[in-house]
């Protein structure tokens, strides 16, 4: 007769749950509110939504547990920690983009802002666990919120883009399980540290089950993270989707990837996986290269950061390749100074979104809309110019320090022909940035309508512009505390 088993609670350290519990309790508040009245507005579940990601990061800076819990699943280390602060701080500035100055149908919506509350839930389950299982979870309930999310902006375009992005996400979920399926199937396991350390006593072997394991990861995180090959629905779900949406969609999930992809194929390089190295080498250089490439040659502004969001999810790339606690730093510090710096340019578009193509057949942003902006709207025409002068990485705005840290990183480590690549790339991305800038200040405006810009302005808009523009221009200040901060938190962590 089996003995039951007996497990105390405090074993189970079930507070490591806390942020993820408040989110969701937030979620299911909403939705319990939206049935018991209908006339409450987009403002009220806009503020209830802060407050539960407040209350959130609270708990997430307030834990101070042990590094396992919940049966080991559950994964609370330094990296964990940064990493659900950059989610909850860049949700609590991108939210309050729904009160722009037109009313869109899904920020009218109670079911959007629950959404969004489980959205958040699925990211931090990913990057507080080295669990398969668990981050799958987490993976498919943040895609499928973001998939409905996309598809309530209510255009045609955007159902295109919610079936694209839910199409592609499907295959990629199906990669993800088969290459979770393999590593289970040789090492028991699907704890990454376990299964890395199993197959390290069989060195590696059979070679053919490691290498397809790995193939099927590197294709499902490639996917969330854009890279060239598996890019190919990031330029039409940013077109389709929201600027708001769009811009979030350039961050936070590939935050969240990159923190996966930072736990299995670092372990899996410094193992000893040479071939691991080359794929990932050959994958930095592709995805930055050809997303700089066609970004030069886009017509619609926001299709141009679509692309540019590909090269610099390549750029980053390049720290895990690199795989030192200097290069995981600076991966870290650069997605912190381009958050702020890409909030404020998709924040600037999407305060200009009109409900129709005032200018062209198809685009919404055309470049050419922009022209001119200087004679009409100086203020915002400096602004937008300071958002990608940083994008560009141009000093002494926010993103060259990541630039700068990362290029370092990779000198420092032998990585001379990378360094080259990304420095190449840099080069590159000024122009197609500048493209913007000299539209705005040496051509003449097509309108004199200032409404084509402001059509959607409001001032919660101009508050999270005014923040973003303070902490692009200020970055100089913040590097070296930031820098010591992300340090510590990542050696702690053991990378």
């Amino acid at each position: 007769m089996l003995e039951p088993i007996s497990i105390s609670i405090e074993s189970l350290n079930i507070t490591s749950l806390l942020p993820m519990a408040i989110t969701v309790f937030g979620a299911l508040s909403i939705i319990c509110i939206d049935l018991l009245t209908k006339n409450l507005s987009r403002s009220f579940y806009t503020m209830l939504t802060i407050i539960f990601m407040i209350l959130s990061l609270g708990a997430v800076l307030g834990f101070d547990g042990e590094s396992r819990a919940f049966f080991d699943v559950v994964l609370v280390d330094g990296i964990a920690t940064l990493t659900q602060v950059i989610i909850l701080i860049t949700s609590a500035l991108f939210i309050p983009l729904a009160l722009g100055g037109k009313r869109f149908q899904e920020f009218a919506m109670p079911e959007f802002y629950a959404l969004f509350l489980f959205m958040i839930t699925g990211f931090m389950f990913m990057v507080a666990s080295d669990n398969l299982i668990l981050i799958f979870i987490g993976l498919e309930t943040s895609s499928l919120s973001l998939y409905t999310m996309i598809a309530m902006h209510n255009r045609p375009k955007a159902h295109e883009a919610a079936i694209k992005y839910f199409t592609m996400g499907a295959m990629a979920a199906g990669f993800y399980a088969m290459g979770a399926l393999i590593f289970y199937a040789l090492t028991g396991s699907v704890e990454i540290y376990q299964i890395i350390g199993i197959l390290q006593q069989r060195g590696f072997t059979p070679e053919v089950g490691v290498l397809a394991a790995t193939a099927f990861m590197i294709a499902s995180l490639g996917f969330k993270l854009s890279m060239v090959p598996f890019h190919t629905w990031a330029p039409d779900v940013y077109e389709g989707s929201s600027a708001a949406l769009a811009g979030y969609m350039s961050i936070v999930p590939k935050i969240a990837t990159f923190v996966v992809a930072m736990r299995l194929f670092e372990m899996l390089a410094n193992s000893g996986v040479i071939w691991i190295e080359t794929v990932l080498y050959v994958a930095v250089v592709v995805t930055m290269t050809f997303g700089n490439i066609l970004a030069l040659v886009q017509d619609d502004v926001k299709r141009m950061l679509a692309f540019s969001s590909i090269a610099h999810a390549g750029f980053v790339l390049s720290a895990i390749l690199i795989g030192t606690t200097e290069a995981n730093t600076a991966l870290f510090m650069y997605w912190i100074l381009f958050m702020f710096a890409n909030l404020g340019a998709f924040t600037m578009i999407w305060a200009s979104r009109n409900r129709k193509n005032l200018l062209n057949s198809r685009y919404q942003h055309p470049f050419s809309k922009y022209s001119g902006m200087i004679k009409i709207l100086p203020v915002n025409a400096v602004i937008m110019a300071i958002f990608m002068f940083a994008l560009a990485g141009m000093p002494p705005f926010s993103v060259f320090w990541g630039k700068l840290f990362l290029m370092s990183s990779a000198i420092n480590s032998g990585y001379i022909m990378l360094a080259v690549f990304m420095a190449l790339n840099s080069a590159i991305a000024v122009y197609y940035y500048m493209k913007l800038i000299v539209c705005m200040f040496l051509k003449e405006p097509i309108s004199k309508e200032a409404s084509i810009y402001t059509s959607n302005t409001s001032p919660t808009l101009k508050f999270i512009i005014g923040v973003a523009v303070i902490l692009t221009v200020v970055s100089v200040t913040m590097v070296g505390p930031l820098l010591d901060k992300i340090e510590f938190l990542v050696k702690s962590s053991g990378f």
